[in-house]
């Protein structure tokens, strides 16, 4: 697909080569020492995310109504050989072998998203039974066989009986209803609620790019609008969820922030990745860690600056229990004594890159990504809610070796392990994703699974990262 990328880093994604050598000393060689494991903490979070949209299916069953994807996916010419959610994984009805597989990988936790359109079918008003039964069995499946439910209640499948999509302020109230709906229904036995997923892909990719759905390209002041309803209807949604829970819950959304990485870590690159972290994300991730607007994004935006009423910000900067981030790569910076304080580094054309061009790869992220936000904002919790690759996964004789992805979370993970150690409130990982499902523009044409499913007969295979994966929950470390 050509356009804005699904998790594009508003231009800062870079690279530097750079090379180490060194020489060996003479003299006798010794045994080598036993490796060390590589810990995480005690009672660290391990699981796998997916999306409604992505894995369920089901969309015409038991009273769903209708999301704005059923619509774009249908749209000749919008994604990968026409592809759609219509079955996905079926996981609606296979729900009960996917909880299998994560008891498999002996995960602790799943992420997964709720379908507004199939808890209101009109997007607000009256409820529909059936799709709230099918979430009470998944939650109830998961907690039986020991794995935490983590509900996210956006994942991008807005109702389209709602006029305008996010275009309208009146959305923003409509999905604080339905959080406070779902918050009141789950949360006897979800503790752990997010609200939107990614605003900055559905926001920038469905109503500037046009490659996502809706697929409107609007121009910018339109799309600031948008963006402050998505911000608003995360603060409503946080004050909802709160109003309606049977009992404490903890609140927080899921994210995917430009990652500035310094290229050296001196202290003025790594004062300057600070600077770039919050300037680059003051559209979303800045402004709900900090209720508002930056003055350097406001001057930006100048005349096209979004219509802000009374209130809104304190809504949007309400407190959270957590920070959830997806990240899959981000860009290298250098200190500059230019007005942003900051450059960024092209990567280099040999730089590595997964199969899909946006992915370029920078395990680092996922070491600066905890870092930056705690130093920054001081969050009382952090969750890695995304962290992934796909392939061009191919099975032979039964087996998918896919080392490729094996390299990938093998380095990004040691990068994490790297945050836990120096001390920053990481308390969690959620592979993405748990099999290979709809990916979006994609179609199913890019695997991120590591099950591997097959699309015509529906079954799941563990790939070799599964195997990998169940290892490292087992051991709680990287060897």
């Amino acid at each position: 697909m050509t356009g804005l990328t699904r998790r594009g880093l508003g231009g800062i994604v870079g690279g530097v080569a750079g090379a180490a050598a060194g020489g060996l000393a003479a003299g006798p060689v010794s045994a080598a020492p036993k490796p060390r494991a590589r810990g995480f903490p005690s009672g660290f979070k391990w699981g796998c995310a997916t999306a409604a949209y992505q894995v369920e299916g089901a969309v015409n069953e038991d009273g769903r109504g209708q999301s704005i994807w059923d619509v774009f996916s249908h749209t000749p010419g919008k994604t990968q050989g026409g592809a759609t959610g219509d079955v996905a994984c079926d996981s609606y009805h296979r729900f009960g072998d996917d909880i299998g597989l994560l008891k498999d990988l002996g995960a602790k936790a799943y992420r997964f998203s709720v379908a507004w359109p199939r808890i209101f079918p009109e997007g607000r008003g009256q409820p529909n039974p059936k799709g709230v039964a099918y979430y009470d069995r998944l939650v109830d499946g998961l907690l039986a066989k020991g794995i935490e439910p983590y509900a996210t209640l956006f994942h991008w499948d807005l109702p389209t009986a709602l006029p305008d999509g996010w275009r309208a302020r009146d959305t923003a109230k409509a999905f604080a209803d339905y959080a406070g709906f779902m918050a009141d229904k789950l949360s006897d036995r979800v503790e752990r609620f997010m609200t939107l997923n990614e605003m900055k892909t559905f926001v920038d990719n469905g109503y500037a790019g046009g490659d996502h759905a809706p697929g409107l390209k609007l121009p910018a002041a339109d799309v600031n609008q948008v963006r402050h309803h998505a911000l608003l209807a995360h603060g409503l949604g946080v004050q909802a969820i709160r109003a309606s829970a049977r009992r404490r819950v903890q609140v927080g959304l899921a994210e995917n922030p430009a990652v500035p990485i310094p290229a050296v870590e001196t202290p003025e690159n790594i004062a300057a990745a600070r600077t770039a972290m919050r300037e680059l994300n003051a559209g979303y991730l800045t402004a709900v860690l900090e209720g508002r607007y930056t003055d350097k994004y406001l001057k930006s935006l100048g005349a096209e600056a979004p219509r802000i009423e009374a209130g809104d910000m304190a809504a949007i900067g309400g407190a959270l229990d957590f920070v959830g981030t997806n990240i899959y790569t981000g860009g290298y910076v250098e200190a500059s004594d230019g007005p942003a304080g900051f450059k960024y580094l092209l990567p280099q054309r040999s730089h590595p890159r997964m199969v899909l061009p946006w992915l370029v790869v920078m395990p680092e992220s996922l070491y600066w990504g905890p870092r930056l936000v705690s130093e920054l904002w001081k969050p009382k919790a952090l969750y890695i809610t995304e962290n992934g690759c796909a392939g061009d996964d191919m099975m032979i004789a039964g087996q998918v070796n896919d080392t490729d992805r094996l390299m990938y979370l093998r380095n990004y993970l040691s990068h994490l392990q790297r945050a836990c150690a120096e001390g920053f409130p990481v308390k969690g990982y959620f592979l993405w994703s748990l099999m290979d499902n709809f990916e979006w523009g994609e179609g199913y044409s890019k695997r991120f699974g590591i099950h591997h499913t097959d699309y015509k007969t529906l079954k799941r295979t563990p790939k070799l990262s599964a195997r990998w994966y169940a290892d490292v929950i087992r051991s709680n470390a990287l060897a």
